[in-house]
């Protein structure tokens, strides 16, 4: 069962026992006028309660619309709680799922991380290879492959120090 049909469940149960509970507080209200239920008394508009209540004392008036005050108030902080809860519920969902971009982001970041460990390690090694070897390595960063889009290397025997000027 889902967290909003039970919710929904509960609710309507809250009301039924406190309309019972309404009910059972508030007899008729004049041997002319049977008692009205709570839902039309919250369903009312002011102007046909206010019709309905004419002919009635000033307590009864008064307690009539307090009773139609609180109910109305029960309605307003059922709606306020449902509200809430779904709002913490959305609110937990995209948070899992940003935890969910996090890790995969991290996870993402990692493999980078390796790739680049492994190509420096391999640069490394082709600068000891070429400075065992004496290669000079010339690297132009501005010059750039139309076709791999990649940093050209060129790479050309070192000749012994005593013929270059």
């Amino acid at each position: 069962m889902s967290k909003k049909i039970f919710l929904s469940q509960v609710k309507s149960e809250e009301l039924t026992a406190a309309a019972a509970r309404a009910a059972s507080a508030s007899p008729p209200l004049t041997p002319n006028h049977s008692s009205i239920s709570d839902d039309e008394l919250v369903s009312l508009s002011v102007k046909e309660l206010n019709r309905l209540l004419k002919g009635l004392s000033r307590d009864e008036v008064s307690k009539l619309k307090q009773r139609r005050r609180t109910l109305k108030n029960r309605g307003y902080a059922a709606n306020c709680r449902e509200k809430r809860i779904s709002q913490k519920e959305e609110l937990e969902t995209e948070k899992d799922k940003l935890r969910a971009e996090v890790d995969r982001l991290q996870r993402e970041n990692n493999v980078v991380k390796m790739e680049l460990n492994a190509l420096r390690n391999k640069c490394e090694a082709l600068e000891h290879f070429a400075h065992r070897n004496d290669i000079r390595v010339l690297t132009h960063p501005h010059v750039v492959s139309p076709i791999h889009g990649s940093i050209v290397v060129k790479a050309e025997p070192m000749l012994p120090s005593s013929t270059v000027s």
